[in-house]
């Protein structure tokens, strides 16, 4: 899904043209070399994710994946927790004690003998689908929910909404996770998308609201002017701005 740029420097078109973008799922790992405005130039691969999967696992798995692609400049990495400074502090829906503190950013580029940069998977997301005007706020419903939060086209550090509590018992990622979705069925599960879009809108008061992630597709209600599903493909897509997030 790529975006439209705003006359990125010829520089920076230049020196990054094709960069490997890599969407770490719960389910699935996905992977595919795009071009600097986010298109497709190869076909994308995917591999199913293990369960319980260890940084230790991933990053074999990972090398595996993108081994039928030669010629690429740099790698984007979408990951499904809280990441900062290349490291992973959180993964909920991988095994969170293992992965706490693992610096997956230096381990790739160790493997991968090129330039890395990791992300919040909705960050990533949210890259390739923002128009770059007003406070933007990106939600991801999948395994969980992603989120990522935009002021003019610049990305703002990453909050793990989702771990905010609705319930005695519940977080967001609960409330409209995956899980809850198979067992409580679609209707009743869009009511609480339905309920969870009102309340981001009444502590944000977004301009415009993106979501986006496997399950997004299953939304059957009515959206607000100001809300928009999104293709999946931007978790892919999005790792082109990950190396230039300000041009919009």
């Amino acid at each position: 899904m790529p975006r439209k740029s705003a006359n990125p420097s010829s520089g920076t078109r230049s020196a990054i043209r094709r960069i490997l973008a890599i969407d770490i799922g719960g389910t699935g790992l996905k992977a595919a070399v795009i071009g600097p405005t986010g298109e497709f130039v190869e076909a994308r691969m995917r591999l199913k994710t293990p369960r319980y999967c260890t940084p230790r696992k991933m990053v074999p798995l990972l090398v595996r994946l993108v081994k039928t692609f030669k010629q690429y400049d740099r790698v984007s990495i979408g990951f499904p927790g809280y990441v900062r400074g290349g490291k992973v502090f959180t993964a909920p829906h991988l095994g969170t004690k293992a992965w706490a503190g693992f610096p997956l950013e230096a381990a790739m580029r160790k493997a991968l003998k090129k330039p890395v940069k990791l992300l919040n998977d909705a960050d990533v997301q949210g890259l390739a689908a923002i128009r770059g005007k007003g406070l933007e706020l990106v939600c991801t419903l999948g395994t969980g929910l992603g989120t990522a939060i935009f002021q003019d086209g610049v990305l703002l550090p990453h909050m793990d909404l989702s771990h905010m509590a609705i319930r005695a018992r519940d977080d967001f990622d609960v409330y409209i996770g995956d899980h809850t979705l198979k067992a409580i069925g679609p209707k009743a599960w869009n009511k609480r998308v339905k309920k969870t879009i009102a309340m981001l809108h009444e502590v944000f008061f977004f301009d415009h609201l993106y979501l986006g992630g496997g399950n997004a597709r299953r939304i059957k209600f009515k959206l607000p002017r100001n809300v928009s599903i999104v293709s999946n493909d931007a978790g892919m897509a999005g790792g082109a701005f990950v190396w230039r997030p300000r041009t919009i």
